[in-house]
């Protein structure tokens, strides 16, 4: 993948996240600036999710730890726990009390 594919991609997916968590019945704030999408929880609390373009990742920042995600075909992939990008999102959301939100 190209360094400008890379972009394009992970600038759809944080729009897609950052499209989802509005659409979402729940009270978590988002923020994208200079591409990083930054969640907030009601506690406070903040998740920090941005692309690297030198390792075509998206890094996830949260509470429970940092979580690198690659891409593998269509889908991206968290390196450390397997899971997806979406299942990820979901899980370090729902702990960090920003309820219960299911990307797609």
């Amino acid at each position: 993948m190209t360094e400008s594919e890379f972009d394009e991609l992970a600038e759809a997916t944080l729009e897609a996240i950052e499209a989802q968590v509005e659409d979402a019945d729940g009270d978590l704030d988002f923020d994208m600036s200079a591409g990083i999408l930054t969640l907030i929880a009601p506690n406070g609390t903040r998740i920090i999710i941005n692309r690297q373009p030198a390792t075509r990742e998206i890094w996830v920042a949260a509470k429970s730890g940092g979580y690198h995600c690659g891409r593998k075909g269509e889908v991206w992939f968290c390196n450390t726990t397997g899971e997806t990008l979406q299942a990820l999102l979901s899980r370090v959301i729902a702990e960090q009390g920003g309820g219960d939100i299911h990307f797609s």
